[in-house]
């Protein structure tokens, strides 16, 4: 991977994403889709769960990032690669690059959950910290990059990213068939914009929605704009979705293969949280329930119909998962 930070590369289509499954076959897990009855109830849809909580390092993330540093040339993984991330991307780059034999430096926020600071250090990254509400981290990364000639990986604006990260959407679509409707996480983009590749050309008749927090809705207001929408950092519990603007590869992909961007309120996550604990027995971090909450807040839009979760990661801190799920409960 050459591409700089701030560098737009050529856009990715369905066929990079055929290649990208071909590339991770056999590292990257198959994660499974799952049911369940008493979800199916409460809902009033048939709903097909694709559990990137099970995926290596327990996120999505992990498919873009191998597949990004397994082609780059021999001499930049020598030189080692840079990558910034609130959690899962940071644990992503620093896993693949520790199977692939290459040097990982992440640029992480001083107040990302410990569980995904102590998981990218375990894995052999090295951390850089950085105050969220201070700064972006991109020029951090980029400064890095230029001073040691890393390879930069981006968490979501890159081709190879985009690919990687469609392949969860390949896989629920080889499984599942057509569906009538798919809710995928938004945070940058790279999940959305490799699902919508997918979409586009298996299942065009599927209605394809990213979900994002209502604090951080600026994938919501981009789309109604017509051109990218910055905003500040976001308070949310969805730190996975904390992100400041879609990427510039990625905004043009989810303009055209999407139905809609919903935004999904804080108080609605938890709730959400505690029915996959409930019914599919998973332990899911707020960012990885965001379309079943998005489902939740249409069922009856959905009712009778097939519809496709994309569950995109489960790295949550045990007391903040405890304690949401606490929060939830009924006196």
């Amino acid at each position: 991977m050459t591409a700089a930070p701030g560098s737009v590369p050529a856009l990715p289509r369905y066929q990079d994403v055929v290649a990208a499954a071909a590339r991770i076959e056999g590292v990257a897990h198959r994660t499974p889709v799952l049911r369940s009855r008493l979800l199916d109830e409460l809902t009033g849809a048939e709903v097909h769960f694709k559990c990137e909580n099970f995926q290596r390092m327990g996120a999505f993330k992990f498919r873009g990032a191998y597949h990004a540093i397994s082609r780059l040339d021999a001499d930049r993984r020598a030189a080692g690669v840079v990558a910034y991330s609130s959690g899962n991307h940071a644990q992503a780059v620093a896993l693949a690059a520790r199977l692939l034999g290459v040097e990982a430096t992440i640029v992480m926020p001083e107040d990302a959950p410990e569980s995904k600071l102590a998981a990218t250090c375990g894995y052999g990254g090295k951390v850089v910290l950085y105050d969220r509400y201070a700064g972006d981290p991109s020029p951090i990364a980029a400064e890095l990059a230029e001073r040691h000639g890393l390879a930069f990986v981006p968490p979501f604006d890159h081709p190879d990213i985009v690919a990687g990260a469609g392949t969860a959407a390949l896989e629920l679509f080889e499984e599942t068939g057509p569906l009538d409707a798919l809710f995928v996480p938004l945070g940058g983009g790279g999940l959305l914009a490799g699902t919508g590749l997918v979409a586009r050309e298996v299942a065009p008749e599927c209605a394809l929605f990213g979900v994002e927090p209502e604090a951080g809705d600026d994938g919501r207001q981009s789309l109604a704009r017509g051109e990218i929408v910055r905003i500040g950092p976001p308070h949310t519990l969805a730190d996975g979705a904390q992100t400041l603007a879609l990427g510039e590869l990625n905004f043009p992909l989810i303009r055209d293969a999407v139905t809609d961007i919903l935004a999904v309120p804080d108080d609605a996550l938890a709730p959400r949280m505690r029915d996959m604990a409930t019914y599919l027995k998973l332990v899911v971090e707020p960012t990885g329930v965001l379309g079943l909450a998005a489902l939740h807040a249409q069922a009856e839009r959905w009712r009778g119909k097939r519809v496709g979760v994309l569950v995109s990661g489960g790295n949550v801190d045990l007391e903040t998962y405890a304690g949401l799920l606490a929060w939830t409960r009924t006196p």
